[in-house]
């Protein structure tokens, strides 16, 4: 038995590929089917075509040159109904035991013998906290979800990056009173050009208040310390939309004894063909091999991992 942990698209199309070569297997996933993708703000459009991310050979037709998150989220729930896909939802992996062949998963809910674990638990397994006074308020989201929550409230967006621009766009369309902190002294060159403009001109005639060198001191309940090249500042404020970014689960990479990089990336140390970890019969699959580097990897160019995997247990089982 296979242990697959994480289910989301390349967690799905390992699933897929272990099937197609009568391995048996499991899929654990700690949330709902492609969490990730569910955590996706609601109005979220894919970069990629829909063709490229496509898994088991499932044709993904959508409405428009490119899909968007509801779009995503039936495509892979039909996927996985297509291929019967063994799969426990809301199931958190506590424990990885054993060496290759004979692994213990344990779970929030059960115990599993394992021959082999494949972790594709993703890049947004965990929101980059920023570690200060109040971000643990109810107030404070570090996933945004839609703008219409926060109509007529006083909103703090924290960030510069293209998550960061979306939300105060979004949120100051919705007459909310926006402010984005940020931590440099400009927005990230990465933000998408055809919306740089709009935020810049945005900022430019006050209508969003832009608040560059700065960083959020404390977080309480109706207001916001800023440390801003002029002085602290407290600010009123309604809601806190950290988009601060995300950082794969190392903890859980960790327990199974997967090595990371010693540098700024962590990224888990495998075998470039078999996906295979430093640690045997330990596989990592998805945008999870890339550590924090987070613009090298993604779903389209991460499919293949699921027949590497594949072939390499089944190459281990007939060899």
């Amino acid at each position: 038995m296979v242990t697959i942990i994480g289910a989301g698209p390349i967690g799905l199309a390992t699933g897929i590929a272990l099937k197609q070569r009568d391995i048996p297997f499991q899929i654990i996933e700690r949330g709902c089917l492609v969490n990730s993708i569910f955590n996706y703000p609601v109005k979220m459009t894919f970069f990629s075509t829909s063709d490229r991310l496509e898994i088991g050979g499932i044709p993904f037709i959508s409405h428009g040159n490119k899909p968007t998150r509801n779009e995503a989220l039936e495509y892979y729930r039909r996927a996985a109904e297509s291929y019967e896909l063994p799969i426990r939802l809301y199931e958190e992996v506590q424990k990885i035991h054993g060496d290759d062949g004979n692994f213990t998963i344990t779970t929030s809910k059960d115990t599993y013998p394992s021959s082999k674990v494949v972790i594709a638990t993703g890049f947004y397994g965990k929101a980059r906290l920023m570690n200060i006074a109040g971000e643990d308020l109810p107030k404070v989201k570090h996933y945004y979800d839609e703008p219409h929550p926060y109509a007529w409230q006083k909103v703090l967006v924290i960030g510069g990056g293209n998550s960061a621009v979306d939300v105060a766009l979004e949120t100051y369309r919705c007459n909310s009173e926006v402010t984005i902190a940020v931590r440099d002294s400009k927005l990230k060159d990465s933000v998408k050009y055809w919306v740089k403009p709009d935020i810049e001109n945005r900022i430019k005639e006050g209508s969003i208040r832009g608040l560059f060198n700065t960083e959020v001191v404390e977080i309480r309940k109706h207001e916001v310390v800023l440390r801003t090249p002029q002085g602290e500042e407290v600010i009123e404020n309604d809601f806190v939309l950290a988009m601060t970014g995300y950082r794969p689960q190392y903890e859980l990479m960790e327990m199974a004894g997967i090595e990371l990089t010693d540098d700024k990336i962590k990224m888990p140390v495998y075998n470039d063909k078999s996906l295979e970890t430093n640690r045997k019969g330990v596989y990592v699959a998805g945008v999870v091999c890339g550590g924090m580097d987070t613009s090298r990897l993604f779903i389209e160019n991460t499919r293949v991992h699921a027949d590497q995997i594949a072939s390499d247990i089944e190459s281990g089982l007939t060899g």
